[in-house]
């Protein structure tokens, strides 16, 4: 998909905030990014949406994520309002994560990122196995 700010290609929406020069922090685009930005971010994001965790159920999902890199990523995702953070009672308390109606709608905008960077990889000669099918999951 485009970015609103290189034009308005067929199918998206003329919107004059559009026409800027430069990145904008409320740019729609600006704001998509930085709520995935770094590495692991939209992996969490992908076990977030096959349905709420533990954090030891996302450590065993993604067993090479450091405990440093998760906690990061779950807090920068509950600040940009895509993750939900659950405390519940009892000893120890029990913690629960789970996407936000927010967070969901991100699940559409991976499945593009992939079906772009497939197509782009394919096009690029490399075969199935080559593509990072353990993203997509």
């Amino acid at each position: 998909m485009a970015h609103r700010t290189v034009g308005h290609p067929a199918g998206l929406p003329d919107d004059p905030h559009a026409n800027v020069t430069a990145p904008t922090p409320g740019c729609p685009v600006e704001i998509t990014l930085t709520a995935l930005r770094g590495r692991w971010t939209t992996l969490v994001v992908r076990e977030l949406l096959r349905g709420e965790s533990s954090y030891s159920e996302l450590r065993a999902a993604l067993p090479t994520l450091s405990d440093k890199v998760l906690s990061d990523r779950l807090a920068q995702l509950a600040e940009a309002g895509v993750v939900d953070r659950d405390r519940r009672p009892g000893w120890p308390p029990r913690v629960r994560y789970a996407l936000t109606p927010r967070g969901q709608r991100l699940g559409p905008v991976l499945q593009a990122l992939w079906d772009w960077g497939a197509e782009t990889t394919t096009r690029e000669g490399a075969t199935e196995t080559d593509q990072g099918a353990s993203h997509r999951g």
